[in-house]
């Protein structure tokens, strides 16, 4: 008998889940569980390596409870793991036991040593080797720091025992055998994530290790998202048992671009969550922005050249909802906001600018701060309500626009998930802007279904990248209906209040 299912480990930043998808890309049997989120200082975030791989190995348990799964390498094809990006954990490589907390990408414990390479070359000095700008929010710095501040780490690092690994590498490697033949391995859009990792030999860089203070033998070996076989088998003493594959692995945002089927050059995604992740293939060739977004690897397909995408991100979308209903009161749940929203006509003048910590690309102004402006008499909560909505669309066209003009390539439609998909004057407003449809699919879960369609490719559970479009299927399409005057009058306005928000602070 075939296997009937594939297997996704969704591993992200407050919970991690396991999902097991059938033939047509269905999500039929899952389990999640959350996390503790560990902030020892200002700026500092970490998770707890162990607590992370429990409840994967409780996620996968209850899910195969579920699906009254005996023999688990009988039934399921093979696994991906989709991963939050950037978050680093250093263990040994002898032991499995880690050396400290896994450092959270949120986390800005290496902005020092950024600082340090800032004032002697910008932000843009390795732009072209790794697509990125220099910021604590990579891996790189968040190693360096490890190296220069946990007791003794250095010395294991020089002795060959230390590994450092994003969290893909660490669920693999544990669920592989661990210290006893675990595979230290990661894919392609989770190297290039680290600032150490050339983004056109795709190999880690000999000067960005040096600079860093990383050695090459301390880090995972490099492999594509889609492998032509499996990386290797779950452990005995796994929660697979013995001989079940690992087949694909994709960081979350690469993730949710592939579970979107966005193959082709000029297809993009937009995740609504907590914050806005605006990703768009720009196909085999490498294209830097000049707006200020991140050139990133969209996945590799075995030996064929990558893909890669231009990426910008908005920092408070779905969270600002949430500060509106802890910090001002205004609403009791998410819903509400929507309704409020739906029965104002317009903003009635209200803009809001959620720069609670400055604002990322394509405006990148670290001293912008949050504003309402436009208030008169006439503005009640309804207004404020809309206002809050159509600050993640406003903030989405800006990275829209500039991904259009950097790859020179027109967007046709954009393909939206996450949480604030759910919400239909925010979804018809961003189609408003865009002048394009904004469509959202049946299976939201795009993230852990691109993890389990590069695994799932690999081993022949699918055949066909044509196979995987057939299974995505439209749930909702919103179609552009604003008259171009009014349209262009409130992006005018949008620029004027993004215009307050900057150089608040002196």
């Amino acid at each position: 008998m075939p296997a009937k299912y594939v297997g996704s480990i969704d591993q992200g930043t407050t919970s991690t889940r396991f999902i097991l998808f059938d033939k047509e890309g269905k999500p039929c049997f899952s389990a999640q569980k959350e996390h503790k989120q560990i902030y020892p200082k200002p700026g500092w975030v970490e998770h707890s390596p162990a607590e992370i791989l429990e409840n994967t190995v409780f996620c996968i348990r209850e899910t195969l409870k579920q699906a009254e799964i005996v023999n688990p390498r009988d039934e399921i094809a093979a696994v991906g793991i989709t991963n939050q990006r950037e978050t680093v954990i250093a263990w040994n490589r002898e032991t499995g036991k880690p050396y400290a907390n896994a450092v959270v990408w949120q986390d800005l414990r290496g902005e020092d040593f950024i600082n340090d390479l800032l004032s002697s070359g910008g932000k843009y000095r390795f732009l072209e080797k790794t697509g990125l700008m220099l910021s604590p929010y990579f891996s790189g710095s968040k190693i360096k720091w490890l190296l220069d501040n946990v007791s003794g780490l250095r010395e294991e690092t020089e002795a060959g025992r230390a590994v450092f690994g994003t969290i893909d590498t660490w669920i693999l490697w544990n669920l592989t055998g661990g210290a006893n033949g675990g595979l230290l391995k990661t894919d392609v859009t989770n190297a290039c994530r680290t600032f150490l990792m050339d983004l056109q030999t795709l190999t880690w860089d000999e000067d960005l290790l040096n600079l860093f203070g990383c050695p090459e033998r301390a880090l995972p070996k490099i492999v594509p998202s889609i492998p032509e076989s499996p990386y290797g088998y779950s452990s005995a003493d796994s929660p697979f048992g013995e001989g079940v594959p690992f087949a694909g692995i994709l960081g979350d945002q690469q993730a949710a671009l592939f579970g979107q089927t966005c193959f082709q050059a000029g297809m993009s995604k937009s995740t609504y969550g907590t914050g806005g992740f605006l990703l768009m293939n720009v196909g085999p060739r490498i294209v830097y922005s000049d707006s200020g977004l991140l050139t990133t690897v969209a996945y590799q397909k075995g030996k064929e050249k990558p893909l890669y995408a231009l990426e910008g991100s908005v920092a408070v979308a779905g969270s600002l909802i949430q500060w509106v209903r802890d910090n001002l009161g205004l609403i009791k749940n998410s819903k509400e906001i929507d309704a409020l929203a739906a029965e104002a006509e317009d903003n009635g003048g209200v803009y809001f600018v959620p720069a609670f910590a400055g604002l990322f690309a394509p405006y990148w102004r670290s001293r912008a701060r949050g504003v309402i402006c436009g208030l008169t008499g006439y503005a009640d909560r309804r207004h404020i309500a809309r206002a809050v909505l159509e600050a993640t669309a406003f903030q989405t066209y800006d990275i829209f626009q500039a991904m259009s003009r950097d790859a020179d390539i027109r967007i046709p439609e954009l393909k939206a998930d996450g949480g604030m998909t759910n919400s239909e004057p925010l979804m018809q407003f961003q189609s408003d802007l865009l002048k394009i449809p904004v469509i959202r699919p049946v299976v939201t879960e795009t993230t852990a279904l691109g993890a389990a369609y590069a695994a799932g490719l690999s081993v022949g559970f699918w055949n066909s990248f044509d196979e995987l479009k057939k299974n995505w299927h439209i749930d909702k399409v919103w179609e552009p209906q604003m008259e171009p005057g009014r349209r262009l009058a409130l992006l005018a306005d949008w620029k004027k209040a993004l215009e307050r928000s900057y150089g608040w602070i002196d």
